[in-house]
């Protein structure tokens, strides 16, 4: 008999090395309208400042999306000493509604020194 290895970037929701606070963007008259995940898998990219956390009802469908990501590029006063900023950020949580829709908040900072703020809209699909 062989006993399957558990998945390391799953996570239940009740574990505390999850620590995903998955309720803390959503506002409150919202908190009763959506779908409460059971356990969560979280993905890192090893190229590049990014990070996604997807979160699963007792379906194994999603249920909670976050990602953030930065770009950056070289930037130079002088042409002789360059130094990183930020190209392109963005954040981005959602959560599926009972009805199947997703409530999507999005904040994204186009150039340095700049944010375009953050906004709810309602998707009838899953961001990507």
């Amino acid at each position: 008999m062989y006993l399957s290895q558990p998945d390391p970037q799953r996570r239940l929701a009740t574990d505390p090395e999850a620590a995903v606070d998955w309720l803390r963007l959503l506002p409150t008259e919202w908190r009763e309208a959506v779908d409460r995940p059971l356990y969560f898998r979280r993905y890192r990219e090893y190229e590049m400042l990014a990070e996604r956390t997807i979160g699963y009802d007792e379906d194994a469908r999603p249920c909670f999306i976050t990602h953030q990501f930065t770009l950056t590029r070289l930037t130079s006063d002088d042409d002789e000493e360059f130094y990183e900023t930020v190209a392109l950020a963005e954040e981005m949580t959602a959560w599926r509604l009972h009805d199947g829709r997703w409530l999507v908040l999005r904040n994204t900072q186009p150039d340095p020194g700049s944010k375009n703020g953050d906004f709810y809209a309602i998707h009838p699909d899953a961001p990507r």
